[in-house]
């Protein structure tokens, strides 16, 4: 039987442990320039803010979406890290100025604006930020390979792009997407952890770490996103009667506390512009 994942330390203020490991492998520090890319407003930049000396937001979606259609001195050597970790259950960015580099976040404010954008079309000058981030958003905003050559595009030579998602074993098959597409019609894939490093190898960067690891969490928080509620109670279903014996799901379900919680994998990738 799996054993309880540990609590990581509190070492990252208040932030949830998945959140505090990710800062962490990111090495934030003072003098950084970050950009962050998601869709819709992540935790990112309020977490970056204090340790950094400018963060960028970009609320990030796919062409399609956009109004109109509108376009427009670390870690040399790769290594890899494993170890679990177990989840329970708006800021401001001021606009570029003419150098390119956004002004601070600011923190606290309900009506701070947020950066809309293409994430193919960034308006940002080449090399602009020491430190970009992308947690859970590349394979939500279109064609990853694009997406990641203007990440790249937009970081500088010698800074980092933190790459944040989930992913499944090499050698496991795509099965476990069924429950996640469930949940999520729009559910673009897993990729396996050998896809997403070779797709940001081609897009023009070396890894310099990687991180991979498992993450458990609660069913019902979960649940509570998906957008049709018979299909949740499929997926409850599906999980209870794992639990009990019956297919595998690929979701490593368990009883913790009389809760029902299943397994993830999650990959954090730093890379750098070659």
């Amino acid at each position: 039987m799996p054993h309880p994942a540990p609590v990581i330390p509190q070492t990252v203020g208040a932030a949830a442990p998945h959140l505090r490991r990710l800062l962490e492998f990111a090495e934030p520090a003072r003098d950084d320039v970050c950009l962050d890319v998601a869709r819709g407003r992540g935790p990112m930049p309020a977490a970056l803010g204090p340790q950094v000396r400018h963060v960028t937001a970009v609320d990030a979606m796919p062409v399609d979406a956009m109004p109109g259609g509108a376009r427009r001195g670390r870690t040399s050597t790769v290594t890899f890290e494993t170890g679990p970790v177990r989840i329970a259950g708006g800021d401001r960015t001021a606009p570029p100025t003419a150098s390119g580099v956004a002004g601070p976040v600011r923190h606290g404010d309900p009506d701070g604006s947020t950066v809309r954008a293409d994430a193919t079309a960034l308006p940002y000058r080449d090399g602009t930020f020491s430190l970009v981030t992308a947690r859970f958003s590349l394979y939500n905003l279109g064609d990853p390979e694009p997406v990641l050559r203007e990440l790249l595009r937009v970081c500088r030579r010698g800074g980092r792009l933190i790459i944040a998602d989930l992913v499944r074993g090499n050698l496991t098959g795509p099965d476990r997407d069924r429950i996640e597409r469930l949940r999520d019609p729009g559910h673009p894939g897993t990729p396996s952890i050998a896809r997403l490093t070779e797709l940001i190898t081609s897009a023009g960067a070396t890894i310099r770490r990687l991180d991979v690891f498992t993450v458990e969490r609660p069913v019902e928080p979960w649940l509570a996103d998906a957008r049709d509620p018979v299909a949740a109670q499929r997926i409850r279903e599906a999980l209870v009667d794992e639990v009990d014996g019956g297919p595998r799901t690929g979701a490593k379900p368990r009883i913790i506390g009389g809760e029902l919680w299943f397994t993830q994998s999650w990959a954090h990738v730093a890379a750098e512009p070659i």
